[in-house]
C-alpha cells in the first residue's frame, strides 16, 4: 500500500544517558535495546569490567551507548553508526562515564554512604515514567516498566539507591569552591579590555587596473587543479515512476460552470469595494464630540486629542473600511475627496469623530481574467482526486511484479532515472520532495519498488539500481562556476598585493583615511563583531600594538586595519556585572570539574580497574556496523 508522507522530525532532545534516572526515561527504547540483545552477549557474559567491587555490566554499556547514539543521530539529522560514533570517540565517552559512576559507587559503599528508604521513594513517586493515568505513582505502571525493560524492583532501588548516594558524594567533593579574586580579575580585565581601531575595506574598485578576463586554458587549468570542487559526490542512481499534480492538471478537463461557480464562491476577492482608511475616537456624549470637532476647526491637532484621553492612534485606528462597515457614517466619510475629520457621528460604541487618511480605490476582477488560475487551481485539484484513484492499481500492480517502466505505461506515470546525491545543487526536481528523498535514503539494493505519496498529492515509486562512485562533472556544464572561482582567486591576491602596497605608505606616514572611505571603530571588546567582517578582524585587534597595521584576509575579504587605542574594561554598569559574575561562575565551575576529575582518577587508582575488552567488543557487535 502507498505510505503517506511523512512530516518533519519532532524537535530533538539531548541525554546523558549517564544515571539511573535518565536510564529509566529511556523506556521508551525498550524494542530497540530488545533487538540489541541487552541481556545476552554470548557465552553468558554479564559484565565488561568492574571498579574495585563495583561492576559495570553490559546492560548498563549497551543501554547507554545506544542512548548517546540516539541523540548524536537526532543532532546530525541521521542515523549514525556505531562505527561512525567511534571515530568521533563517542564509545569512549561512555565508557568513561560508566568508570566515574562505578568509582563513586564503590567509594559510597566504602564509606557507608547511603540513601534512605524516604528519599528513594520521593525519588520515585517524582518519576513520570511511573505515573497513572491520575497523574501520580502507580506500582503497576512502575512494575510493567522496569519488567519491559529487563530489570526487577530490587534491583532498579538499589541502583537508584545508589544513583543518589553518588550524587551526595560528588556534591561533596565539588561543592564549595571559590574561584581567586585574582584569577577572576585578570580574566576579566582580558575579556572586558576594549580596543579602538581603523577598518579600510579593499574591494576591485581600489585597483587601479581592473582584474582580466580569463583566458579558455587559463579556466581549464583552474578546473583540473580544482577538480575535486567540481566533483559531485557519491549518488544513488534511481529508477523512479512518478504522476505529479502539476503534470497531469493540463490534462483535466473542467467544464466552464465549474470555473463559474469558483469564482462567484470567491467574489469578495475578486471584487473589493471603495475603501477607506479611517481613525475613530469615541467620546462619552455628543457634547464632548462636537466641542473636540471645534477645537480642530481652529487648529488643534487630532493626535492632541487623542493623547488627551489616554489613547494611541493605534488604538482608535479601524484600518481600511467599506461604507457598509461604518454603518451610519458611511455616508459622511465616504463623501469626503481627500483626507480630514467628520463628526460628530454615530457608531457602535458612541457619538465619535472619524479621521479619513486614504482612499482606497475598488478592485475588480471579471471572470475572464481570473479564469486561467481559477481554472489551474481546479484542474490541480481534479488531478489530486485521479492520481488518488490510481493508488490502489498502482500498488496492486507493484504486488503482481510490475517493473516501473511497465507501472509508468500502464498508470500514465513518468518513467526516469536519476543520480541522487543528498544535498547536491543539480538534483533532478523530483528531489525537492521530502517524501521522495525519505522513500530513497531507506532504499537497499534488490528492494522492490514501493509507491509513496508525496505531500503535494502526487505519487512516486522508487528502485535503487546502483551507487554512482563521486564523479567530476564535465568542464562545460560548471564553466560559470569556474569563472566565478577564478576571478575570485585572481581577485583576492590583486586586492593582496594591494594591500601590503598601502600598508607600507601607512608605515611610512601616510593616513588610512587618505588611502580610501575609512571606518572608525571607537570601542569594542572580544565579545563584539563588525558588521560585514569576518572574525579574523578582531581576532588581529586584540593581538596588535597601538599605531600597528595589519592586512587582514579572508573568504572574500581583505583588508587594512590599524589599532588606535587600548581601553581597560568598564568596571561599572550591567555589562561589567554580568561578564563578572559569568567569569566567577564559569571559573568555578572548571574547578570544581577539575577537582572532581581528580578524586575520581583518585578514586578508580586505588580501587583499581579492571576492564574485558573482549565483553566490550561483543556488545559493540550486537550493535552491528
Amino acid at each position: 500500500m502507498a505510505k503517506a508522507p511523512e512530516t518533519e522530525d519532532s524537535p530533538k532532545k539531548k541525554r546523558r544517558g549517564t544515571s539511573v534516572m535518565v536510564w529509566v526515561l529511556m523506556a521508551m527504547l525498550v524494542g530497540g535495546l530488545g533487538g540489541f540483545g541487552v541481556t545476552n552477549f554470548g557465552g553468558g557474559v554479564s559484565k565488561i569490567g568492574s571498579v574495585g567491587d563495583r561492576e559495570i555490566t553490559t546492560s548498563d554499556y549497551a543501554r547507554d551507548l545506544q542512548s548517546q547514539l540516539n541523540a548524536m543521530s537526532q543532532q546530525f539529522g541521521t542515523q549514525i553508526t556505531l562505527a561512525q560514533a567511534q571515530s568521533l570517540g563517542l564509545d569512549r565517552q561512555v565508557l568513561q562515564g560508566l568508570v566515574t559512576r562505578a568509582a563513586l559507587d564503590n567509594e559510597a559503599e566504602r564509606i557507608g554512604l547511603s540513601a534512605g528508604d524516604a528519599e528513594v521513594a520521593a525519588r520515585l513517586s517524582s518519576m513520570q515514567s511511573f505515573q497513572g493515568t491520575a497523574g501520580t505513582f502507580d506500582r503497576a505502571t512502575y512494575r510493567s516498566t522496569l519488567r519491559q525493560n529487563n530489570t526487577n524492583e530490587a534491583e532498579f532501588e538499589a541502583g537508584l539507591r545508589a544513583d543518589i548516594a553518588g550524587s551526595l558524594l560528588q556534591g561533596s567533593v565539588t561543592g564549595g569552591f571559590v574561584a581567586p579574586a585574582s584569577m577572576t580579575g585578570t580574566l576579566f580585565d582580558w575579556a572586558g579590555e576594549r580596543r579602538g581601531f581603523t577598518l579600510l575595506r579593499l574591494s576591485e574598485t581600489n585597483l587601479a587596473t581592473p582584474v582580466p578576463a580569463p583566458t579558455e586554458e587559463e579556466l581549464k587549468a583552474y578546473y583540473d587543479a580544482h577538480v575535486a570542487d567540481y566533483t559531485r559526490p557519491e549518488a544513488r542512481r534511481i529508477a523512479y515512476a512518478a504522476l505529479l499534480p502539476d503534470t497531469l492538471a493540463p490534462t483535466m478537463t473542467i467544464p466552464d460552470e465549474d470555473v463559474k461557480k469558483a469564482y462567484d464562491a470567491r467574489l469578495s476577492e475578486f471584487v473589493v469595494p471603495e475603501k477607506r482608511l479611517v481613525e475613530r475616537l469615541v467620546f462619552g456624549t455628543e457634547e464632548e464630540a462636537a466641542k473636540a470637532k471645534a477645537r480642530l476647526d481652529v487648529g488643534e491637532t487630532f493626535e492632541a486629542l487623542v493623547a488627551e484621553r489616554k489613547l494611541s492612534l493605534e488604538d482608535i485606528d479601524m484600518g481600511d473600511v467599506s461604507k457598509a462597515d461604518l454603518g451610519a457614517a458611511g455616508d459622511a466619510v465616504f463623501a469626503l475627496t481627500g483626507p480630514g475629520v467628520v463628526g460628530p457621528l454615530p457608531s457602535d460604541l458612541g457619538p465619535a469623530l472619524f479621521r479619513m487618511n486614504a482612499i482606497l480605490a475598488a478592485q475588480e476582477t471579471t471572470l475572464d481574467q481570473a479564469r486561467p488560475d481559477l481554472l489551474k487551481l481546479l484542474q490541480t485539484d481534479a488531478a489530486r482526486k485521479a492520481i488518488s484513484g490510481k493508488v490502489e492499481a498502482v500498488d496492486d500492480l507493484l504486488a503482481g511484479g510490475a517493473s516501473l517502466e511497465e507501472l509508468a505505461k500502464e498508470e500514465g506515470m513518468t518513467f526516469a532515472t536519476t543520480d541522487y546525491a543528498p544535498g547536491a545543487d543539480d538534483n533532478d526536481p523530483i528531489a525537492a520532495y521530502k517524501g521522495f528523498r525519505d522513500a530513497v535514503a531507506k532504499l537497499g539494493e534488490g528492494d522492490f519498488p514501493e509507491a509513496v505519496m508525496l505531500d503535494d498529492g502526487g505519487l512516486v515509486a522508487t528502485q535503487l539500481l546502483e551507487t554512482v562512485p563521486p564523479t567530476p562533472r564535465p568542464y562545460e556544464s560548471v564553466k560559470d562556476k569556474v569563472t566565478e572561482a577564478w576571478h575570485a582567486q585572481a581577485l583576492a591576491k590583486a586586492l593582496a598585493d594591494e594591500a601590503v602596497a598601502l600598508k607600507a605608505k601607512v608605515e611610512a606616514g601616510s593616513s588610512l583615511g587618505a588611502l580610501g572611505i575609512a571606518e572608525h571603530t571607537a570601542s569594542l571588546d572580544r565579545q563584539g563583531s563588525l558588521a560585514g567582517a569576518p572574525p579574523s578582524v578582531l581576532e588581529a585587534v586584540f593581538r596588535m600594538s597601538p599605531g600597528d597595521v595589519q592586512v587582514v584576509e579572508a573568504d572574500g575579504f581583505t583588508a587594512l586595519v590599524q589599532l588606535d587605542d587600548i581601553q581597560p574594561a568598564k568596571a561599572e554598569g550591567e555589562d561589567a556585572t554580568a561578564l563578572r559574575d559569568s567569569i566567577v561562575t564559569q571559573s568555578q565551575r572548571a574547578i570544581s570539574g577539575d577537582v572532581f576529575t581528580l578524586y575520581t582518577n583518585a578514586l578508580t587508582s586505588e580501587a583499581g580497574i579492571q576492564l574485558d575488552q573482549a565483553a566490550i567488543n561483543a556488545v559493540h557487535a550486537q550493535f552491528g556496523n
